[in-house]
C-alpha cells in the first residue's frame, strides 16, 4: 500500500511540475545561446545567424530570457521568430531546461 501511494505522489508531483506556463526572451540558437552573434556571426543579422546555425550546423533552436537558455521541442517552424522578442507557452522539464512548446507569438 505505501508503495501504491508513493507511486501516486511521484506521478502528481511529475505532472505538476510540466504544466503548462509563458516564457519570454529571445530566440536564439544553441550555438549562440545567449543571443550574442558576434563570436559566430553567420549573416549579418541576428535572426539570420541562428537561421544559419540551426540549418546550416544543425543547432536546436532556443529561448533565452536574460539569465537562463531554454532547448524549445516545438511542431511550428520557429525561423520566422528567430531573433526576436516572443512569448512561449509550453511546459518546462526542468531536469533536461527543454520547454515542449505548446504555441508562440511575438512579444509586444
Amino acid at each position: 500500500m505505501k508503495t501504491a501511494i508513493a507511486g501516486l505522489l511521484a506521478i502528481a508531483a511529475l505532472s505538476a511540475s510540466q504544466q503548462s506556463r509563458t516564457f519570454a526572451g529571445v530566440i536564439s540558437d544553441e550555438m549562440c545561446a545567449k543571443a550574442d552573434h558576434s563570436q559566430m556571426r553567420m549573416g549579418p543579422t541576428d535572426a539570420e545567424c541562428t537561421t544559419a546555425c540551426v540549418s546550416a550546423h544543425g543547432a536546436a533552436y532556443v529561448l533565452y530570457d536574460g539569465r537562463n537558455v531554454y532547448t524549445l521541442n516545438s511542431r511550428q517552424p520557429l525561423d520566422t521568430f528567430a531573433g526576436r522578442k516572443v512569448r512561449v507557452v509550453g511546459a518546462l522539464d526542468a531536469k533536461t531546461a527543454v520547454i515542449r512548446v505548446d504555441s508562440i507569438t511575438l512579444a509586444e
